[in-house]
């Protein structure tokens, strides 16, 4: 927790607890909605007949949706607040994800494919934003560590998304009635949690808009601020490495380790599932350790994994690799999000920048991916992501609680 955090809620407690449990429901939903299309990557790409290369560039509409939407959410949530910020992004995102499913089942149309991406990116990337400073402010308000957990909300989210979405490929389901039926009930789910949310009550208590909302030039100016973008470098290298684990992971698996479709959404159920742990325990780890000696050692964990993932040639044992990058993964973000949120004047702003940076590793991590793969083989593509990985590492310092 930051050095500013109130030691007693200036709230209920009844109602911290429910804004607690929505922004948990937020998060989940989330993770369930992005596992849904992750999980069915192999299928699509045999559906549109894609190579590796081309499927980065189907993937980098995904990623140009997340930076629009992740670099307008600041201002999107000064304009709206919080609770129309989310509902609207998550309305935006499942029609995104619908219209892919479509995509891919009607004889594999790129077009709708590439446009469903693109707004799946950016409905969940403003989403992404909103989220996370509502958690910080939750966090705020109980007065102790949460946000991993919100995160792990999120793993648990793509743990049961990617479970569904290894169901329906094992069922031979389409991609339009499971693509589409998700994204209506994440809607619905959604549309329910963010009544509960309290941010905007919060803003709207307080004595001037400016200290609620700060000023456009202001929000932009935190592009200028060195520890932000140096958090932000934090958050790049964990997100390279959580994001190409989504992008790419179950394709190199059956690529790499010739392992079945099916078999593929399991392994990267794994991964899901061995982040979620990670954010979990990382909890009692960065309340015991503090932030920069748990992300010295995430960045070990992650490259060990890698390393184990990209030469072993052994299914099995490359699964162990996966847990371990898994591990690895898990804490970059969350800490990153606390870290930029430490000031509450400036946490929408400095959220949005650290985000979007992070971000940038879904806009140039597919394609280059892609590319890489396509040349030399997509384990050996995972080696950018150590690179990301290990550079992350060296920034650690700049997330520091403040004292």
């Amino acid at each position: 927790m930051s050095a500013d955090a109130p030691a007693v809620s200036s709230v209920d407690r009844s109602v911290v607890v429910a804004w607690r449990n929505a922004v948990f429901a937020v998060f989940a939903l989330n993770g369930f909605a992005l596992a849904t299309w992750m999980s069915r990557v192999p299928a699509v790409r045999d559906s549109l007949g894609a190579t590796t290369a081309e499927m980065g560039w189907v993937v980098f509409s995904l990623a140009v949706g997340s930076i629009i939407g992740l670099s307008s959410a600041s201002h999107v949530l000064a304009w709206v607040g919080s609770r129309r910020a989310i509902a609207g992004a998550v309305i935006v995102g499942s029609l995104g994800l619908a219209v892919v499913g479509l995509g891919a089942a009607t004889a594999g149309h790129p077009v709708l494919v590439v446009l469903g991406l693109a707004l799946l990116g950016g409905g969940m990337g403003c989403c992404d934003v909103a989220m996370n400073v509502e958690g910080a402010a939750a966090e705020r308000e109980l007065g102790r560590t949460v946000m991993p957990l919100f995160h792990a909300a999120f793993s648990g989210g793509t743990i049961a998304g990617a479970a569904v979405g290894a169901l329906a490929e094992w069922a031979g389901a389409s991609t339009a009635l499971h693509f589409s039926a998700v994204g209506a009930a994440v809607v619905a789910g959604v549309v329910v949690s963010v009544r509960f949310l309290h941010l905007d009550a919060l803003g709207a208590g307080t004595s001037s808009s400016e200290e609620a909302h700060p000023g456009w030039r202001e929000r932009l100016g935190m592009w200028a601020d060195r520890g932000t973008l140096l958090i932000g470098l934090i958050v790049l290298g964990f997100a390279f490495a959580e994001g190409s684990a989504n992008d790419w992971l179950a394709l190199a698996m059956v690529d790499g380790h010739s392992v079945t479709n099916s078999t593929g959404a399991v392994i990267y159920g794994v991964f899901v599932t061995a982040m979620t742990v990670g954010r979990i325990a990382g909890v009692w780890f960065l309340d015991r350790y503090g932030r920069v000696p748990v992300l010295r050692a995430t960045t070990l964990l992650a490259v060990v994994g890698l390393l184990t993932v990209i030469f072993v040639p052994n299914a099995a044992v490359a699964t162990v690799g996966v847990v371990l990058w898994g591990l690895g993964a898990s804490l970059g973000f969350p800490v990153g999000m606390s870290a930029a949120a430490d000031d509450r004047r400036t946490a929408t702003a400095r959220v949005s920048v650290v985000a979007t940076v992070g971000y940038f590793a879904f806009l140039v991590g597919p394609p280059s991916i892609g590319f890489i793969g396509d040349a030399a083989g997509l384990l050996r593509a995972l080696l950018l992501v150590l690179v990301l990985v290990a550079l992350a590492g060296l920034a650690a310092p700049a997330a520091r609680e403040r004292t």
